[in-house]
């Protein structure tokens, strides 16, 4: 286990906290004075058009902030992650979510403690293929003859986030006649809503579970398996035999899971079980064959697009210097706003009603990554860390909390995402619609760098307690990422870049980003209260004053 290097001990930290000292950010001011900052802080990244010109950053603070990722290894541990070595230290395991978007026959081969890892990955990735090819096709049949014309994904975190938003995002491409559903939460609601207008005789299910053990998946992997039986029994279209219920699952049931006897128990032919590694983790997944439902209901030929969209970011990371490196500035300029300027929360606002579902997929990704307050060795972090993600469609989120961003008392940087073309263009009263959506996106970074003054308030005809009200300051930090469409490439180019804007971040900080000990205790603890829940007097006894109350109340208040 290597020994994280102190941010705060490296030369780059002082210099940032002299230039933090002294700083006085003047937007208005600097594109005045320099006509070449747009030029030099607009940056491609494969099909991306990257403006970070309207940034809180000088060139001075900028060469500081790279000086910062080279004295704290950031390249050094890139490298050290594309080529496998275990960096993810609290469970001793290599992180090659990069390796799920090489494409076949990449040189050199990786092997991985002795795992030949480009084959293991398109071997599984061939047989999604296979598998969705025959989906589509109507070559896969349910119990009773009929094609599959939903898809129902069973699955939480990396398992649902990743699948369903990029679902989403990716709709248009959606061409079979098959479309996907997602259920994650263990609340029942989930799945009944899910599966309420569904026919069981053309639903096939993905029960997407590593070890086949996760306590939300399996429990709705069961009820949805007591919905199929229950309907087709009720439809006459199997009996109540013990044969044809294994039948019923084994045409509407696969899985994703390396469990095979777990998954085989379940009633799963283990043949219709795709696998992923332990050096998947959750949250960097989609990829992986938990993107099944997707290539089922988008194809093959846009999954792997989706993929090489990746792969290009990996390449952009892995080839271009630091002062050139997108993913890498950016996740630097977050380091600069959350550890010199205070910055708590970071708003991602993607201009496009397709990525509606992004800024939960990011919250995952960078929070259950970042969100950690000791270094990869066990050492307490010497800075603060992470940043709280959020944020909504536009122009829905204009008329919600963007007041906050613009002349709220808190620094909010934000990222607004947009592209040229839209899935769907419409015109209103010969009016492009998409255009206008657009100048509303142009307008709000404008708006957020540049303010407005009082003098041009006044020079309106306002004046009194009004002119304050109406005054914008100004200088508050976006980064502006256009492209030319929302196509699968492009979208696993976004979601790369947030990924390397996240391992960015973590490396500086001296974290592992790729585990997730926080969220264990409290599965741990719902077990323990479960039987209290059921009627456990023990288990009620056992709990902390509070926790007995609520039980308490739940008890009194449940209907049955």
């Amino acid at each position: 286990m290597s020994t994280p290097i102190d941010p705060t001990a490296t030369a780059a930290w002082s210099e940032l906290e002299a230039l933090r000292a002294s700083f006085a950010p003047d937007l208005r001011a600097w594109f005045e004075a320099d006509p070449g900052r747009v030029g030099r802080l607009s940056l491609q990244l494969a099909d991306l058009h990257v403006d970070l010109s309207k940034n809180l950053v000088t060139d001075e603070i900028a060469a500081s902030l790279v000086r910062l990722a080279e004295q704290t290894g950031v390249a050094e541990r890139y490298a050290a992650m594309l080529s496998g070595e275990h960096i993810n230290t609290t469970e001793d395991r290599a992180v090659l979510h990069t390796a799920l978007r090489r494409p076949k026959g990449a040189e050199p081969a990786l092997v991985v403690d002795g795992q030949e890892v480009d084959r293991d990955v398109h071997e599984v990735l061939d047989r999604m293929t296979a598998f969705a090819d025959r989906v589509r096709s109507g070559g896969w049949l349910g119990v009773t003859g009929k094609r599959v014309e939903h898809v129902v994904n069973i699955g939480i975190g990396g398992s649902d986030l990743g699948p369903v938003m990029v679902s989403e995002a990716l709709k248009p491409y959606a061409d079979a006649g098959i479309t996907a559903r997602f259920v994650s939460n263990i609340d029942p609601t989930d799945l009944a809503q899910k599966t309420a207008d569904l026919d069981p005789e053309t639903t096939l299910f993905i029960v997407a579970s590593k070890t086949f053990t996760t306590l939300e998946t399996l429990t709705n992997a069961r009820l949805a398996r007591d919905w199929l039986w229950a309907g087709l029994r009720a439809s006459g279209a199997i009996g109540d035999d013990e044969a044809s219920a294994a039948d019923a699952v084994a045409h509407h049931f696969v899985a994703v899971s390396t469990a095979l006897d777990r998954v085989a128990e379940f009633g799963i032919d283990p043949q219709n079980a795709f696998g992923f590694w332990d050096w998947v983790g959750g949250r960097y997944s989609v990829d992986s064959a938990i993107g099944l439902s997707l290539a089922i209901e988008l194809g093959p030929d846009v999954f792997r697009e989706l993929l090489a969209g990746f792969h290009a970011v990996d390449e952009h990371v892995r080839t271009t210097p630091l002062e050139r490196n997108v993913p890498i500035l950016m996740g630097l300029l977050n380091v600069w706003y959350t550890n010199f300027l205070g910055s708590q929360s970071h708003a991602v606002l993607p201009y496009a009603q397709q990525l509606h579902r992004f800024p939960a997929y990011l919250q995952q990704l960078t929070m259950e990554s970042n969100g950690k307050s000791v270094r990869w060795d066990g050492s307490p972090v010497t800075t603060t860390t992470g940043e709280v993600f959020w944020g909504e469609p536009g122009t829905n989120g204009q008329h919600a909390f963007y007041q906050l961003i613009h002349q709220g008392t808190r620094l909010i940087p934000a990222d607004f995402i947009a592209f040229v073309n839209p899935a769907y263009p419409l015109d209103d009263d010969g009016r492009d619609v998409h255009g206008l959506f657009l100048a509303n996106f142009l307008a709000q970074t404008k708006a957020l760098a540049f303010g407005k003054t009082a003098e041009e308030v006044e020079a309106e005809g306002t004046t009194g307690a009004l002119v304050a009200a109406r005054t914008f300051e100004g200088d508050r930090p976006t980064t502006s990422i256009f492209a030319p469409a929302l196509t699968p490439s492009v979208l696993g180019q976004l979601i790369a870049l947030y990924e390397h804007i996240t391992f960015t971040q973590g490396v500086v900080w001296g974290i592992n980003s790729f585990d997730q000990w926080g969220v264990e205790l409290g599965k741990q603890l719902a077990m323990q209260i479960a039987p209290a829940i059921e009627g456990d007097e023990t288990a009620l006894a056992a709990q902390d004053a509070s926790t007995r109350s609520l039980l308490e109340y739940y008890r009194s208040h449940r209907r049955r």
